[in-house]
């Protein structure tokens, strides 16, 4: 691992998960992260997106948990088995990343509908394609048109999602949920016995879906152990 930059912590700012807390985080700049470097950093809870990797230090506040799957012991609930069901007609590939218009096109519409925001380009690729770890991506497609992509790492022994984009368009297939499993299910098949979801947050619709997902794993901060969560359906 090629460090950019030695370990810093942010100063203290709104949390963009829950109202009225306060956030910081530990990050530094790295690339030619191997493999094996990449999981010691996810089993502690680091994330990333390009050449930045970060995990919270707030103060007062641990609820970000880090949470993974074991990619051989998912136990679909009822609702999840209908999404995997109404998700047959959907086809997966994945891929090297490969930076392309269309799928820039998918990240825009993502952006507005989702967050109400504009996307930049130049984020965009400094996001998503550049590469300072092994990396690649998955893609969605409904009779040949491309309605979702995941972005994941590669360490050595897990599948990461750093970030999922699709066409609201096809909300009615839940691709997001869909993703897990077809991803949780690439792992599998090639050796890797983890999928991490990045981190779990009770109190945050967007983020408490992760726990759904069973059988996971959730990181205790004080401990840095994996304890697993057989919750029920």
């Amino acid at each position: 691992m090629l460090l950019l930059s030695q370990p810093l912590t942010s100063r203290e700012t709104a949390c963009p998960y829950i109202p009225e807390e306060l956030c910081r985080f530990s990050y530094f700049f790295a690339k030619d992260v191997t493999e094996t470097e990449l999981e010691f950093l996810l089993s502690k809870g680091w994330r990333k997106f390009g050449f930045y990797y970060f995990r919270p230090v707030c103060k007062n506040c641990s609820r970000c948990i880090p949470i993974r799957l074991q990619t051989n012991n998912i136990m679909p609930s009822k609702s999840q088995r209908r999404v995997i069901k109404k998700g047959e007609l959907i086809n997966t590939e994945f891929k090297e990343l490969e930076c392309r218009d269309e799928i820039f096109e998918l990240y825009k519409i993502h952006s507005k509908d989702r967050f109400s925001k504009d996307a930049d380009y130049d984020e965009f690729k400094n996001s998503f394609y550049i590469k300072s770890c092994p990396s690649m991506q998955s893609e969605y497609y409904i009779d040949n048109k491309l309605i979702a992509v995941g972005f994941l790492d590669i360490s050595s022994i897990s599948l990461s999602s750093i970030y999922f984009i699709y066409n609201t368009e096809y909300m009615k297939y839940s691709p997001g949920t869909l993703s897990v499993f077809r991803e949780a299910k690439y792992a599998a098949s090639i050796g890797l016995p983890y999928y991490y979801l990045g981190y779990y947050i009770e109190e945050n619709k967007s983020m408490s879906y992760k726990n759904s997902f069973r059988i996971n794993e959730k990181m205790n901060w004080k401990s840095e152990a994996w304890e697993t969560t057989e919750n029920e359906n």
